[in-house]
């Protein structure tokens, strides 16, 4: 990416291990600049959730470890970090899945989210407030327990809730999943709005392709642990071996069962 100014994150040649020897990232690199929504495309098992987990330092949960390569944070390096510490830096993690707090209110979800907050009250309120405006089903739901809510006011309640933290970056990973597309398409909407109108950066991993190029400034696409390819993300919409692999289109147009069965075209990345 072409950013005069030193990226908000900068990942650099990054190998990841699991459990000592299963090798996920083979030197992934790629920057999110301040302000900006980045995506990670690709399919299930391409290293998007890995990857995001090397930022936030989840991964030694899961036997994981970085190896190799660097990941900074406007210039320091955040590898040796806990995860509570660069939620302290403004590094939230809304994570695949959602993993509300089944048994709390949708408002008592939220203000978990404020936890390491040391501003006061009046100003978590304010904050609390603002959400409910770009949320306003969350506001109508908020003394439900959260168990007995959607699956969209779930994906909502967990963003709302890193939107708690005041975070400096949001890593989103997933968020179209298990949504009805019309869903998908309002958390979308409220991820480009608290985008433009608040600054929260964004790197979201996402295999809906085609949305996540729709809302993204820029995108990277992984396969087998690996960036394949870059570029902005209208760049990538209109790439023929995007449309190809990724978005099902083709300048043929639309395959038929047969076509598909004898299709011989390689990935060029392959080759």
């Amino acid at each position: 990416m072409t950013e005069a100014t030193t990226p908000l994150l900068q990942v650099n040649s990054i190998e990841v291990i699991y459990n000592h020897v299963i090798l996920v990232l083979k030197g992934v690199s790629f920057s999110v600049p301040e302000g900006g929504v980045v995506a990670l495309l690709g399919g299930n098992g391409a290293g998007k959730t890995t990857t995001l987990r090397a930022v936030s330092n989840l991964l030694r949960g899961e036997r994981g470890e970085v190896t190799k390569g660097t990941i900074a944070l406007r210039d320091e390096r955040i590898e040796a970090l806990t995860p509570a510490e660069l939620v302290l830096r403004g590094v939230i993690q809304v994570m695949e899945g959602r993993h509300c707090f089944g048994h709390l209110s949708i408002e008592e979800n939220l203000l978990t989210g404020a936890y390491t907050r040391r501003d006061g009250k009046a100003a978590i309120a304010e904050t609390l407030a603002k959400v409910y405006d770009y949320f306003p089903r969350l506001k109508t739901r908020r003394k439900s327990q959260a168990a007995y809510t959607s699956g969209g006011e779930q994906q909502m309640c967990a963003i709302g809730r890193a939107l708690m933290a005041n975070p400096r970056m949001v890593l989103l990973d997933e968020p179209s999943m298990g949504l009805a597309p019309q869903i998908v398409d309002e958390v979308f909407g409220i991820v480009r709005r608290l985008n433009q109108q608040e600054g929260v950066t964004f790197l979201l991993a996402e295999q809906n392709t085609n949305m996540a190029l729709r809302y993204a400034d820029f995108g990277y696409i992984l396969e087998n642990g690996r960036v394949v390819m870059e570029g902005a993300a209208k760049d990538l919409a209109i790439n023929e071996d995007v449309k190809e692999f990724y978005l099902g289109l083709s300048t043929v147009g639309r395959k038929s069962f047969r076509d598909i069965k004898h299709y011989r075209r390689r990935k060029r990345w392959l080759s």
